[in-house]
């Protein structure tokens, strides 16, 4: 059974930083071909895939809007993701899911096995 804790959400300006982190909890070891990645969804919107990250090669995805700006990282030793959000704006202001999946190369269409809480980004102008 895996869990997903998220943390790092927040209110800031435009223009502004946040960085969000998920932890893992799981038994056993996160395989390697397997990923961990980011969804966001805004109010009256379906949710969509923001990043990705394959948890052995490292490999990283990003949805065209927010590519330069956002950023997906790992700790392996931690079981622990990160997604560094720069030069935020209005329109990305969503509850940001953390996302796990076994084959990381199948995220970006939803293809996710646990889902995380949620954690509210909100970005004022």
């Amino acid at each position: 059974q895996v869990q997903l804790r998220e943390s790092g959400g927040g209110l800031v300006q435009a223009g502004g930083s946040l960085r969000l982190s998920c932890v893992q909890e799981r038994s056993g070891r996160i395989y390697s071909s397997s990923g961990m990645g980011w969804f966001r969804q805004a109010p009256g919107k379906e949710r969509e895939f923001v990043a990705s990250i394959r948890w052995g090669a490292g490999t990283k995805l990003y949805a065209d809007s927010v590519k330069g700006r956002f950023t997906i990282s790992r700790v392996s030793s931690e079981n622990t993701v990160y997604l560094e959000m720069n030069n935020l704006k209005p329109e990305d202001t969503a509850v940001y899911y953390c996302a796990a999946g076994r084959d990381a190369a199948t995220m970006r269409s939803m293809s996710v096995d646990s889902w995380g809480q949620g954690t509210q980004v909100t970005v004022s102008s």
